[in-house]
């Protein structure tokens, strides 16, 4: 094994870990990681970054599934319609130069770092998750224990699948930073319910994703394997620290990190020197 692939596995492990600790988050670095750590063009980290997120969220999907908390119709729902979406992502991708398209995954990650840096600082200072609304569109039926499907629901979820499914083709990212705060204010499941029912439509949407970038030829695959490999081997080891760590430290952190990483990003497309 030379030390591209050595240093593709302990790259992808860190992109793992993140998205087992903090149920968001990992696949919008796994870009940046590629593009700084292994040197890829925006249009090639993107389908090897999906790959990565693909892999390692099916791994914790599947798992969720173990333990019973996945809602399996709203993640079958949701991911059907990112599924359609995700190719035409991915079409707009190919066609778009590197470095606007670097500039808007610049820009994304900025807004989805800054929006989990507010979430988790509010909720270490409530002292627990921020109450939700009394009236919400998906709400579960306390008799059944199931999801009442409604109108509003099905557009909220539907809105919520293309908006992740768009952008898992545009900027190879997996989505959960989409869903998660979807799921979170329209629907009244439990957090650990959110975070294994977003790992399944993130694994669905990407794995479609993975499968048109595959078909047209525009898969890096001497990076991608061996980065998807280290990513579920990091999601794995993710998962047994994850619940002795504070999640919303751990948002924190990973705001930070993004932030930064959105910023040097920037600088590097434009040109910019000290």
């Amino acid at each position: 094994m030379d030390e591209h692939s050595i240093l593709s596995i302990a790259l992808g492990s860190v992109i793992g870990g993140i998205l087992a600790m903090t149920g968001a988050g990992g696949g919008i670095l796994a870009v940046p990681v590629l593009v700084f750590g292994l040197g890829l063009s925006m249009n090639q980290a993107a389908p090897v970054g999906l790959l990565a997120v693909a892999l390692a969220a099916s791994v914790g999907a599947v798992l969720g599934l173990k333990q019973g908390v996945v809602r399996y119709k709203a993640a079958a729902f949701i991911s059907s319609i990112g599924i359609i979406a995700a190719p035409v992502g991915l079409h707009l991708a190919q066609r778009i130069p590197n470095k606007p398209l670097a500039l808007v995954f610049s820009l994304v990650l900025v807004y989805a770092s800054i929006r989990m840096l507010r979430n988790a600082s509010r909720e270490i200072r409530n002292g627990g998750a921020t109450p939700r609304r009394e009236v919400l569109p998906c709400v579960l039926n306390p008799v059944k224990g199931r999801l009442r499907w409604t109108l509003p629901c099905a557009r909220v979820l539907a809105l919520t699948g293309f908006t992740s499914g768009l952008l898992s083709g545009l900027l190879g990212v997996g989505g959960g930073f989409v869903i998660i705060p979807a799921l979170s204010r329209y629907t009244n499941l439990e957090m650990k319910s959110i975070v294994a029912t977003s790992l399944a439509v993130i694994a669905l949407v990407s794995i479609g994703g993975v499968t048109a970038a595959a078909i047209s030829g525009v898969m890096y695959w001497q990076a991608a394997i061996p980065f998807a490999a280290g990513a579920v081997i990091g999601l794995i080891a993710g998962r047994q620290l994850a619940h002795k760590l504070a999640v919303p430290r751990l948002q924190q952190a990973f705001s930070i990190v993004g932030i930064g990483a959105a910023i040097m990003l920037a600088v590097s497309v434009l040109g910019f020197h000290a």
